[in-house]
């Protein structure tokens, strides 16, 4: 077995697709490990903004996380439905396309691209901030430790989706299992202690009160930093396609399950924030810990409960990023499919999965990361934006999806009820989010949407240049056709350009042989051999003669006077194609390339951007 097949598992058949496709229990760590990781940075990233105001910041979380609650219900609901109209894959891209026109899909594919990129990048920082609560000493190396990461999950996801998922079932399910014990166990001390309990190890203080009261501005701040917890709700109605028969059914069925959970551990974690008076920490401060860290210290202490749940935290934390893996090669797959984006994007890998959309996401997470040097806070401004404006668009899409249908369609009125409120709420909270973290870094998402729209209607006026050019009905013209004028250039008499002359006479009976001859550089040329070794030869067989063309370089250019030659043998016989045969060489192993000079690619690159349709190259290979 190859080293590649060991990495990266064996090239899978088509055949074998159904195989690959996955159940509940997988879909929950492939689709819903970013929703439900939020519960670890969602809640502090509200309760950042409140540090001004203190211990007293910690009152106004749960009315915060609660609004954060409802909304994300109301989504669950509309995305429901999305699963149930578009069991093939309804994400935001499709259903906006479908029933609000291109630009409002390529709206909502820009939106999703951009936080899926955020998604893979907030994924792993948040995982490795986990671990620099636990082990400070690891902070200073934050950023090496999330290309790590990176290309640990890059493997993992170069394996296929069947492969991903058993990967990630226990970290997943470690992690649900640490989080429920330390909300189940901190509210039975809550109640055990009359509402009052202790920490059972000491925790930092909460900073000094500098705020008096939380202003309503503030308030929205912290409410559109908590959003970054329902960041990753879409991503199953994406990936419907990946389920097992009945997809749309394991598909609610999957989201239903990710959303109780996250609603459970979103809640617990703000109660128990609360009940204990643990107040977010300042990142850039010495001894920072994550919210998590600190509650897990108050409930249990720093045992091994601690590491093991801090363990599960990073594991699931930096694996979050995996949704982005799940979905973006998706997404892009659908947008190149309407000629918006490269068509490598469309095609399959050796793991049957779309591994160009996983180079990319690679990729711009990478240098998202080294960009912010991996610190998630600095990442969070700009996320959850473009989640928000693809729950928009999507909702908004469901409303006009459930108006077309003919008839009274069981539930029609429920379903454009449901969707509606949705597209309401999540436009509410798009505005609230772009407003309130505009100039905190969210004017970069703002800027890049329009950008990449501008750069899709590109690639698709490209394609459909391409299109109305290759386009042809009629039977195939026969009129005017001749022999090209074959030119073959040759710096030595050799095997290898032996086999393209043979060549280039079977092409045509009008041969020319084009020599660059270096000025003053003692090189004897090809006259010296031309007709011993060439005319006699096909003269004694009654055979054409083709002609030498000898060009003096004065300043020992070679590439510039052969175009120069060509393009003006092009000009002198309009209607007539030209040939030119390159003779090359092709070595045995890659880096043999390195010892011999590749005019011969230059001049083959040359041709293809300054040649016309009349210029036809023609590779003679000679392997080595």
């Amino acid at each position: 077995m190859s080293i590649q097949d060991r990495v990266f598992g064996k090239p899978l058949a088509t055949s074998e697709e159904r195989a690959e496709h996955i159940g509940v229990a997988a879909g929950i760590p492939i689709f819903g490990l970013d929703a439900l990781t939020s519960a670890a940075y969602g809640p502090e990233a509200a309760m950042a903004l409140l540090i001004p105001l203190g211990l007293l910041g910690t009152t106004y979380i749960l009315p915060i996380i609660s609004t954060i609650l409802v909304l994300l219900v109301i989504v669950f609901f509309s995305y429901r439905q999305t699963i149930q109209a578009y069991p093939s894959g309804g994400g935001s891209y499709t259903v906006a396309t479908e029933n609000l026109g291109h630009g409002a899909g390529l709206l909502a594919a820009a939106a999703l691209m951009i936080d899926y990129i955020l998604t893979a990048a907030v994924g792993i920082s948040a995982g490795v901030t986990a671990l620099t609560s636990a082990v400070p000493g690891l902070q200073p190396h934050t950023l090496l430790l999330c290309l790590f990461i990176l290309a640990i999950l890059t493997v993992i996801n170069l394996r296929g989706v069947k492969d991903t998922g058993t990967a990630f079932i226990i970290p997943t399910f470690l992690f649900i299992g640490t989080l429920l014990t330390l909300i189940v166990v901190g509210v039975y001390k809550t109640y055990a202690a009359g509402g009052h309990p202790l920490p059972v190890s000491p925790i930092p203080p909460a900073l000094p009160q500098t705020v008096k009261y939380l202003g309503y501005w503030l308030m929205l701040k912290a409410f559109s930093s908590g959003c970054a917890a329902m960041t990753g709700v879409e991503a199953v109605s994406n990936g419907v396609m990946a389920f097992g028969e009945p997809r749309a059914k394991r598909a609610q069925q999957t989201l239903t399950i990710i959303i109780v959970i996250l609603i459970v551990l979103l809640y617990g974690t703000a109660w128990l924030a609360k009940h204990y008076g643990i107040m977010a920490m300042n990142p850039d401060e010495t001894g920072y810990q994550s919210l998590l860290s600190l509650l897990v210290t108050a409930v249990f202490g720093r045992g091994w409960f601690y590491y093991t749940t801090m363990g599960s935290v990073l594991l699931a934390l930096a694996l979050s990023a995996n949704t982005a893996f799940a979905d973006f090669p998706r997404l892009v797959r659908a947008i190149a499919i309407q000629d918006y984006l490269p068509h490598v994007f469309i095609l399959r890998g050796r793991r049957l999965l779309f591994s160009h959309g996983v180079y990319a996401l690679t990729t711009f997470t990478a240098i998202i990361l080294i960009l912010f040097k991996g610190v998630t806070d600095r990442l969070i401004p700009l996320y959850a934006i473009g989640a928000f404006l693809a729950f928009t668009l999507s909702q908004a899409g469901m409303v006009i999806h459930w108006k077309k249908q003919e008839g009274d369609h069981k539930g029609r009125g429920w379903h454009m009820f449901v969707n509606g409120i949705g597209a309401v709420a999540t436009g509410i909270t798009t505005c609230i989010v772009l407003a309130s973290k505009f100039m905190s870094g969210a004017w970069v998402t703002a800027l890049l949407i329009p950008i990449l729209i501008l750069l899709m209607l590109a690639v698709k006026r490209h394609y459909n240049r391409i299109k109305a050019e290759m386009a042809e009905c009629a039977p195939i013209n026969l009129d005017n056709l001749e022999q090209p004028l074959v030119v073959i250039p040759m710096a030595r008499w050799d095997r290898i350009t032996e086999k393209a002359l043979r060549f280039g006479l079977l092409m045509s009976k009008e041969v020319k042989v084009v020599h660059i001859h270096a000025e003053g550089e003692g090189d004897p040329g090809l006259e010296h051999q031309w007709d011993d070794m060439i005319m006699a030869p096909l003269r004694a067989h009654h055979m054409q003669e083709p002609e030498l063309v000898t060009i003096t370089s004065s300043y020992r250019f070679i590439l510039q006077p052969l175009m120069e030659y060509i393009l003006e043998l092009e000009e002198q016989n309009p209607g007539r194609k030209v040939a030119v045969l390159l003779p090359e060489l092709v070595v045995r192993h890659w880096w043999e390339n390195a010892l011999h000079n590749q005019r011969v690619q230059l001049l083959k690159l040359l041709l293809l951007v300054r040649g016309n349709q009349r210029i036809v190259v023609v590779n003679i290979p000679w392997y080595l």
